[in-house]
């Protein structure tokens, strides 16, 4: 891969309609970002539908574009109101409040916006630097990698979604069930579907996620609609950080982008945990430990560079393995499934026009954020002021027609509605629902490789021993479990001496 193919990626993205798509995506993402409580994921499940006209580069370039908006929107709010837009910038609150408070709210957005620039830039060079080798390197992979692999995977998300594992594994094992419902895909009979026969199609993942999501978050509005705050005003001449704080900022930037964007690479560790990480470790190389929380310029820029390099860094399973390591990687595999478009090994061999349109299209949607979030900020931090009560009618009504245009049944309508009080259930009882959906991504997939290693192997597992990849991802697996099984066991306070 070399300099020819970033060149016709940026006569791709320079095309009027990827063009349009980043423009859209970013301005939609920006929003939702700005907007407390409705996340990316919602957005980008109810923007599916609307991406299906445009094809599959212009649908991925607008879905990414939602995706990465939100994380630059999501610090406008952090940062003024004290409210996260979304659950990667509560980190962003500690200090960003405490430098608005403190009138320096212009310097901490512009470099916030600036340090989002470099993260996402940076990101985008080492996805061009990792994601093509690994890519090739898995055209090797036979069904018992992949079975192993995904048996990894699921190990280390049962273990880090969530405050417990054990819910981590229940709700990752009913998106796996659900997953599988349908019609056999080998032997073609009914199967989990119970007599109806609307079920033979299964149930329809953005229905799901746009349930657990988008009408969870409605529900939980009117259960416990937020008092609004003052949004405190910015002028653009205030945006200006001065000399003492762009120094201080250079530094940490680099370490969170670097940091977040190989966060990513983990399975289970969302943009929200490498925020936590980028901050802890600013904290621990600052001399001035004791003043985070002040207003420190590094606890600002560095989560929120930490947050923008995740989400590049989550990209890299996703194109090269098709195996998505986070909610919202998991609804845009399902786009470009919907695209006829197979993310994976063979989309470097097959469709690389695709991943370089998108590559080169983020870039200048990287440089579109950066012109969004900084001379329009006084344009997109009063919509922090909707009120809820008028925003939600709104966002239900996106809910309703977003599923419906997908496969135009009413049964999915249903399947939203049920999946959205339940997600509502599963916040209130402490249940992450984001393995939910990953295990709905990712169970047929599980199950195909299954049953294709049972045929390789012909019901011999012994015969994985020659396959050393695969036993390193197990091994892999059983030594996860057994670190943090201990680390739970140590952690545990003794009840009695």
């Amino acid at each position: 891969m070399g300099f020819g193919e970033i060149l016709n990626g940026f006569a791709l993205a320079f095309i009027p309609v990827h063009l349009f798509a980043c423009l859209t995506g970013c301005l939609i993402g920006t929003v939702v970002g700005v907007l407390p409580g409705l996340g990316p994921t919602a957005a980008m499940a109810l923007m599916l539908p609307f991406s299906i006209n445009y094809g599959p580069t212009a649908g991925l370039i607008m879905l990414t574009g939602v995706w990465y908006g939100a994380m630059y929107g999501g610090s406008t709010t952090s940062i003024l109101v004290n409210i996260p837009g979304e659950a990667a910038s509560v980190v962003t609150c500690l200090d960003g409040y405490q430098m608005a408070r403190k009138g320096r709210a212009g310097a901490a957005l512009a470099l916030v916006a600036v340090g989002s620039w470099i993260a996402g830039t940076l990101g985008l060079l080492l996805l061009q630097a990792f994601a093509p080798p690994l890519g090739l390197a898995a055209l090797r992979f036979g069904p018992p990698e992949y079975l192993s692999l995904m048996v990894f995977s699921f190990v280390i998300l049962s273990a880090l979604i969530g405050e417990s594992q054990a819910k981590g594994i229940l709700m990752l094992s009913l998106g796996l069930f659900l997953g599988i419902v349908g019609i056999d895909p080998i032997l073609g009979i009914p199967r989990f579907t119970f007599g109806p026969t609307i079920l033979l199609q299964g149930f329809n993942l953005i229905a799901v996620a746009v349930g657990l999501f988008g009408v969870a978050e409605i529900i939980q509005v009117i259960v416990a609609p937020e008092a609004l705050q003052e949004v405190k005003r910015v002028r653009l001449r205030e945006l200006l950080p001065n000399a003492e704080e762009v120094r201080r900022s250079i530094k940490p930037t680099l370490r969170g982008s670097i940091l977040g964007f190989f966060t990513g690479l983990i399975p289970g560790l969302a943009p929200a945990v490498a925020t936590f990480f980028s901050y802890s470790l600013e904290k621990r190389l600052s001399p001035h430990p004791d003043l985070f929380g002040t207003g420190m310029v590094e606890g600002v820029v560095a989560p929120e560079a930490a947050n923008n390099g995740a989400v590049v860094g989550a990209l890299v399973p996703l194109l090269a393995l098709g195996i998505p390591f986070s909610a919202t990687a998991a609804v845009l595999l399902a786009g470009l499934r919907m695209h006829n478009v197979e993310a994976g090994p063979m989309l470097f061999r097959e469709a690389p026009e695709i991943f370089w349109g998108f590559v080169a299209a983020m870039y200048l949607g990287n440089l579109m954020l950066l012109i969004l979030n900084l001379p329009l900020i006084g344009v997109f931090a009063p919509i922090a002021r909707v009120r809820p009560q008028l925003l939600m009618p709104i966002v239900s009504i996106l809910c309703l027609v977003g599923t419906y245009s997908i496969r135009f049944s009413t049964f999915d309508i249903w399947v939203m509605i049920g999946a959205g009080i339940f997600g509502f259930y599963c916040r209130r009882q402490g249940f992450p629902v984001a393995p939910l959906v990953i295990g709905m991504v990712l169970g047929p997939m599980t199950e195909n490789n299954l049953r294709l290693t049972m045929q390789m192997f012909e019901g011999d597992f012994l015969q994985m021993v020659h396959h050393p990849l695969a036993l390193l991802f197990l091994a892999s697996a059983i030594l996860f479990q057994v670190f943090m099984g201990r680390r739970t066991r140590i952690s545990t306070p003794r009840r009695r001496q």
